[in-house]
């Protein structure tokens, strides 16, 4: 299955995109093979997907009359576009300031009392060599018009550029036609409308070119994590250090790590410690620490260590890789509300020049003089003011720039419709271990149940450092708490003289000479150790603390407890505080025991909890809350929650940013904060916001604009709409959509 990305710079409205995505459908269904296309208006981008060739997926968009290209490498492709906008910013700044600079003074001469009637030989003179200026003006400042307009007409169909173009001509055409043969027409209607084909195309490029430069911030986020990916490397090798561009290092090779610079490729460290600043990709501002064996992700900065690293993924397979690749395709995907927009818009260019001619017509027959020329003005102001550059960009510009931001907060969003989703839900669950705790036990508590002995500093250390001893041998999640914190006391651990693992209850070995027995009350129980007459009351404090107590018995002697926790996440409270006060249910949903799951949860602040669940009881759970009317967001860690993650109507994988939960999840959290789902709520609520203003603004203008265009008005006011302010309205709303669609980069979360 090949998955293509195509640039389309001729791309300009909702039409086009309804034609490229037809002309896909169709290859499809013609038995050229499965074949899905994504287009991005926005960016001008196609996504192709399926059994197809990169030429003959630029074949079939050559079908319905535009150019494209293949991208190869997203960072070259990326930085060649944004060199293309700026030229084309420029270009259409020189546009519009040569149309509006003749279109004004002929505008102003005619406001100011100047003669633009046709009535003798002098006149037709003056008039003729203002045509031919006017024409060549039209020439340099409409040509990507015209030039539209001829690929349409070759493709059998309809865009943008044919209303621009139908308009600009018939006013130019009529105005000629005057200036050629005025005896052809009547003395009233000898009027000249060279200043509106001018000012027309000026306008319009001058809102082409605003609406450029705002759009080029909507894919700041993209750029942004593009400009992470570093070009070369330093590579270790048998002839000392050298330079290497990433593209020709493989996986397994030796980097080096200077202080300050960016990491080049994911990897494992091989020699050296430093602090990581990861939040670039995770939103995190505090810097990691790494050691030997820990992993590093391309396009992450180093601080003042030195790291030697071995590659574990090339340059197409990183983690940030598959992050740009993920945020692209999330900013070409649909929205279901989107997806009218663009069934309309299929219709909307043949349905309008229909109503231009109809208008005119009526115009012409019934209207009052000069008859034909208010059926010229009706006509042309009808086809400029109804372009739906507005309908196409309203859905694509709102997800572009929301799908970025949330790349920027380290959440990313898998497509549109996920995000539609989100706005809607009403239920939060969260799994405990890895999302409201931080799922890394820690050994908080160690008591000793000799009263005297816990006086004795020195008797806690040898007991721990035995303890941690023994259960370098162990598997269980546990041991790893208790051997950090033997490390971080700075003991040093020996080797066990002998080492047995009791399945499901602990473990016994000798240490030092000793007999250590490490477990829960079962293992005591079979190794018939008595109990503490306070063990049980100590035991159920510590439950009710969130803790699990592990028993010590030294040489058949119960000497001490030790309290083991998973810690709530810092911002765990204030997450689910922010949850509530948005009027949202939150549930606590988690395998763990009911005191413990409880404990945390009230911590917290959870009201309903359900524990000592199995994953498929998880996803029973949740369409059962489905059933009862909730949109649930499940939030997990994307592997053991799968089943409930996938049957929710919004699934978080919230963690490390796994490759499967990359894959799976609608939203990827990859920083661990809990206030990262709430304020991804938040944005995909204030997306959906964004996107109806959009559509109404746009609705509304066309809807109102076109019946204005075609004279409604003038029974009641006797003025028809200028060509020349339809122009600068149809301008205006596409630059009101891109301008309100970047105000979601500023939303306050």
């Amino acid at each position: 299955m090949a998955n293509i990305s195509l640039y389309v710079p001729k791309m300009s409205c909702a039409s086009c995109v309804a034609k490229i995505e037809t002309a896909f459908a169709n290859a499809s269904r013609n038995g050229q093979g499965d074949i899905a296309a994504r287009v991005n208006l926005a960016d001008k981008l196609v996504q192709v997907s399926g059994a197809i060739s990169a030429e003959d997926a630029i074949q079939i968009i050559a079908s319905v009359g535009y150019d494209s290209e293949a991208i190869i490498d997203a960072r070259t492709a990326a930085e060649q576009k944004g060199i293309d906008e700026r030229k084309e910013y420029r270009l259409r700044l020189i546009q519009a300031s040569i149309g509006l600079g003749l279109g004004v003074p002929l505008m102003l001469w005619g406001l100011l009392g100047g003669e633009m009637m046709v009535s003798n030989v002098q006149q037709q003179q003056a008039w003729g060599g203002v045509g031919v200026i006017t024409f060549l003006v039209m020439l340099f400042t409409g040509r990507h018009f015209y030039q539209g307009m001829w690929r349409a007409i070759k493709a059998k169909s309809a865009n943008m550029d044919t209303l621009i173009a139908l308009g600009t001509s018939a006013a130019w055409i009529y105005s000629m036609m005057v200036v050629i043969a005025p005896e052809w027409f009547p003395a009233d209607t000898r009027h000249v409308y060279f200043e509106a084909s001018v000012m027309i195309l000026g306008l319009i490029n001058l809102g082409h070119a605003l609406e450029l430069r705002a759009r080029g911030k909507t894919s700041e986020a993209v750029q942004r994590l593009l400009g992470l990916q570093v070009t070369t490397a330093i590579r270790l090798t048998d002839d000392g250090d050298e330079e290497v561009k990433i593209n020709l290092l493989q996986v397994g090779d030796r980097l080096r790590l200077r202080p300050g610079d960016r990491v080049a490729l994911d990897g494992e460290v091989l020699t050296g410690e430093t602090l990581i600043n990861e939040s670039m990709l995770t939103g995190e501002p505090i810097p990691v620490h790494k050691v030997v064996g820990d992993s590093i992700s391309a396009g992450t900065v180093n601080g003042n260590g030195s790291l030697i690293y071995s590659v574990t993924a090339s340059a197409k397979d990183t983690k940030l890789s598959k992050i740009i690749e993920l945020v692209q395709q999330a900013q070409t995907s649909k929205m279901p509300i989107g997806r009218l927009t663009d069934k309309i818009s299929a219709y909307f260019v043949p349905a309008v020049v229909v109503i231009a001619i109809i208008s005119a017509l009526i115009w012409y027959s019934l209207g009052p003089q000069p008859a034909l020329s208010h059926a010229l003005v009706v006509l042309t102001s009808v086809l400029i003011i109804a372009c739906p550059c507005a309908l196409g960009l309203a859905t694509p510009m709102s997800i572009m720039v929301s799908v970025g931001r949330a790349a920027q907060m380290g959440v990313l969003v898998r497509n549109g419709e996920a995000l539609q989703t989100a706005s809607k839900v009403t239920t939060v669950v969260l799994d405990k271990t890895g999302t409201v705790t931080q799922g890394a036990p820690e050994l908080t508590d160690i008591l000793m149940l000799n009263n005297e002995s816990a006086k004795n500093e020195l008797l806690k250390n040898e007991l721990l450092k035995n303890v941690a001893s023994l259960e370098q041998h162990s598997e269980h999640p546990l041991a790893s708490a208790i051997i950090a914190k033997a490390k971080n006391d700075g003991l040093q651990l020996v080797e066990p003289e002998q080492f047995t693992n009791h399945q499901g209850m602990g473990i016994t070995g000798q240490v030092n000479g000793q007999q250590y027995s490490v477990g829960n009350l079962s293992l005591m129980q079979q190794l018939h150790i008595a109990e503490p007459t306070d063990c049980e009351q100590l035991s159920a404090e510590l439950a009710s603390q969130a803790k699990t107590p592990i028993f010590v018995a030294v040489d058949k002697q119960f000497v001490a407890i030790l309290a083991i926790a998973d810690p709530i996440k810092t911002d765990a409270t204030e997450a689910i505080s922010a949850m509530k006060a948005k009027g949202l249910k939150v549930i606590m949903l988690t395998g763990d025991n009911q005191i413990t799951a409880n404990a945390v949860a009230q911590k917290v602040g959870i009201e309903t909890v359900f524990a000592n669940v199995l994953p498929e009881q998880k996803q029973a759970k949740v369409l059962e809350l489905q059933q009862a009317g909730e949109v649930v967001a499940m939030v997990g860690d994307g592997i053991n929650d799968a089943p409930a993650l996938v049957s929710a109507d919004v699934g978080f994988a919230i963690g490390a940013g796994t490759e499967i939960a990359i894959e799976s999840a609608d939203f990827t959290l990859l920083s661990s904060r809990l206030m990262v789902i709430n304020d991804s709520l938040s944005l995909a609520k204030a997306s959906m916001t964004n996107i109806k203003q959009n559509l109404f603004g746009a609705f509304i203008y066309n809807s109102l604009g076109i019946p204005v265009a075609a004279g409604l008005l003038f029974p009641f006011t006797g003025m028809l709409l200028s060509p020349v302010v339809a122009g600068a309205a149809m301008a205006l709303s596409s630059l009101t959509v891109v301008t309100n669609a970047n105000r979601l980069r500023r939303v306050k979360l």
